[in-house]
């Protein structure tokens, strides 16, 4: 067994046992008996509680048996021998064995005896003196936390990490039993955010019928659960919040349950195909819009979507902006286009390897970009050429004036072209252009200027990467005119998302 390999369930015997070992031994085998069905699925442990009483006690109170806890703990006393006899028949049982100790002397014990988990309980969460012990010991930890401040969790979680020691925290109310108002579940979510790495598990002293707290604690991703239990007989009672087999049985087969019902975490989980066949059943066709060739492109306007979809049909969400889509088949206009009929090329991880190159660049660079910036990429001749012919555009504001940022990647060029409409400036922000005026070319560097006057006939290019400012008039859409614009792809733009937190998140 490896603990915390699957979800671990924790039976808490504490003084149930009642001084017996005999009756020690049927709780143990009452427990395996009760979890049988539920081995495959989940991992249990037996806990026992180790005090040495003739030192844990103070010398002048050891009689007192008007208080209640010093009269129970020594009605209960079981010898090293005796609890070793129970810890055998746990471990023959199948399950873990884990002992809280309450003081030095029954660390060292619980350390010589070769339990698998060492408890801390949440009355002796911060005593220092016995925390040191604990660490000596080397073995794995959970601690409860109840009635604990933060500060002083902060402290006991630094104190373990430090030393390298595996520390699950439980969470934990010290009400005996504890009422649903007073459960405080959420304080699962809080530990685990605050104390990211580490495990945190539920401790409960609810009223053992009650089956609400633990598929709660399921849907919240708990992995380690703790409950008291006993076996009643007919001279045996159990207290308000220790539970019988039966309320065992009830809580783990609740949780396994539950468990079913929340399903994979931490990964998307995979759609069934009945589900998908529902979806599919409700969603939109693609449809000839018009009559089409062989060998077709499909663009927006040669299609149209509609429902009731055909089986095999392309949808809509096979329409990607990313997606190439060419005809392998002619088709009639309202015709529906199958899957069969086309072929696809997805450019969605190129793109983003080239959103990556653009961002490294811009990070290099220390250009910030403006929130609420629209970006696109535009590759005159195609996706697959767009590291040789094309440019990144951010967009940042259009008015009565204008601003871009560009970049350029290394060895990319932009084609000749000229605005009827807008009058431009570059400002070079990092590395080098060569910009092409009317077929006098200029090499600019970082801090240079130069505009670019209406009708003029520009083209730029550059060897080492470039980003640029451009600050122009007014840009209109179809205000770029371009020599060679009969062999240029449409669309030629994609947009992209880029943020100034993506790029400062980003290595380089």
């Amino acid at each position: 067994m490896a603990l915390y390999d699957k979800p671990l369930f924790i039976f808490e015997m504490a003084n149930n046992h009642q001084g017996s070992v005999e009756h020690g031994k049927n709780i143990i085998k009452a427990m395996a008996e009760a979890v049988s069905d539920y081995r495959d699925a989940f991992d249990f442990a037996v806990k026992f509680q180790y005090r040495d009483l003739d030192t844990f006690i103070r010398p002048d109170y050891i009689n007192r048996d008007d208080i209640k806890n010093v009269k129970r703990f020594k009605d209960t006393r079981l010898s090293q021998e005796e609890f070793l006899e129970l810890k055998n028949t746990v471990s023959d049982s199948g399950m873990y064995t884990m002992c809280t100790g309450f003081d030095e002397k029954s660390v060292e014990r619980i350390s010589e005896q070769g339990y698998d988990v060492i408890k801390i309980a949440s009355c002796s969460f911060n005593d220092w003196p016995l925390l040191e012990a604990v660490s000596k010991t080397g073995l794995p930890v959970i601690a409860s936390t109840a009635g604990v401040p933060v500060e002083e969790i902060d402290k006991v979680v630094s104190f373990f990490e430090h030393r390298n020691i595996s520390l699950t925290l439980m969470h934990c109310v010290a009400e005996y039993p504890t009422s649903n108002e007073n459960l405080q579940m959420n304080q699962i979510d809080y530990l685990r955010d605050r104390y990211k790495g580490h495990i945190v598990g539920f401790s409960t002293h609810e009223d053992p019928s009650n089956m609400e707290p633990i598929k709660i604690a399921v849907a919240k991703n708990v992995r380690v659960f703790e409950k008291h239990v006993g076996l009643p007989t007919d001279t045996i009672t159990l207290n308000l919040y220790s539970a019988n087999p039966d309320q065992v049985k009830e809580w783990v087969k609740t949780a396994y349950e539950t468990f079913k019902m929340c399903g994979l975490a931490g990964e998307r989980h995979k759609s069934t195909e009945k589900e998908q066949s529902d979806l599919s059943a409700l969603q939109r066709g693609v449809f000839a819009g018009k009559d089409i060739a062989e060998g077709t492109e499909l663009q927006s306007d040669d299609v149209f979507f509609a429902f009731p979809c055909e089986k095999e049909q392309l949808l809509t969400r096979n329409m990607s902006k990313y997606s190439e889509i060419t005809l392998k088949n002619p088709k009639k206009a309202g015709e529906p286009i199958y899957l069969s009929d086309i072929f696809v090329v997805n450019n969605q991880g190129y793109i983003a390897e080239l959103v990556k190159k653009v961002m490294k660049i811009l990070k290099k660079s220390n250009v910030t970009i403006p929130l609420d910036s629209k970006c696109e990429i535009s590759h005159h001749y195609g996706v697959e050429r767009f590291e040789e012919v094309g440019v990144t555009l951010i967009d940042c504001i259009n008015r009565e004036y204008c601003k871009k940022i560009l970049v350029v990647l290394p060895g990319q060029k932009h084609p000749v072209h000229l605005h009827k409409e807008k009058e431009e400036t570059f400002t070079i922000l990092y590395g080098s252009l060569d910009i092409n005026c009317d077929g006098i070319v200029s090499h600019m560097q970082r801090g240079q200027t130069m505009t670019v006057q209406r009708n003029v006939k520009h083209s730029f290019s550059s060897e080492e990467g470039c980003v640029f400012e451009e600050v122009s008039t007014t840009h209109y859409i179809n205000d770029s005119f371009y020599d060679e614009h009969d062999e240029f792809v449409s669309p030629r733009k994609t947009k992209i998302y880029i943020t100034a937190e993506m790029i400062e998140n980003m290595d380089i």
